[in-house]
């Protein structure tokens, strides 16, 4: 067998470390279908709490499980890349994040384990929750990714 050997030196390999560029910011298509879709899951989710047939302590519950998982969620991508771009973040906060966010889950579930639901609407309320929270994820990283792009682009001019 004959194996080319690439030789480089210390000063080679540390320059190609130093030339990471991230310059791809999201496109405006992307942007828009993460936009669209947390609103749309947003508005769905709350129509159809509007147009339950449920009362009102009940519509409050899974309004603030939506907003509590809406808030968890962004908390999980913030410290998930603060620790990507070595900004401190504390195990306890990277913790109680991910608690807080399998937390919302959970309750949604057992809410709607126990409701007195049709089994469709059950499925309506689990599917736009969670298209709710992975696109308020998709959101957080492409405002994130604009944002390191845009400082570390006014940094090297």
């Amino acid at each position: 067998m004959n194996y080319q050997e690439n030789v480089s030196t210390d000063t080679e390999t540390k320059n190609r470390k130093d030339k990471k560029v991230y310059d791809q910011k999201p496109t405006a298509a992307f942007i828009g279908a993460a936009w669209s879709t947390l609103i749309a899951g947003m508005v769905s989710y709350c129509i159809g709490l509007w147009n339950a047939d449920m009362q009102l302590n009940e519509k409050g519950y899974y309004f603030t499980i939506l907003l509590f998982g809406l808030y968890a969620a962004v908390s999980v991508q913030k410290a998930v890349r603060d620790r990507l771009e070595g900004v401190p973040v504390t195990d306890m906060y990277y913790s109680i994040s991910w608690f807080a966010a399998l937390a919302a889950v959970v309750l949604l579930v057992v809410g709607l384990w126990n409701a007195d639901l049709l089994l469709s609407e059950k499925g309506f309320y689990a599917m736009s929750f969670l298209l709710s929270l992975f696109s308020a994820i998709a959101v957080q990283k492409n405002t994130r990714d604009i944002q390191y792009i845009t400082r570390n682009n006014t940094d090297n001019e």
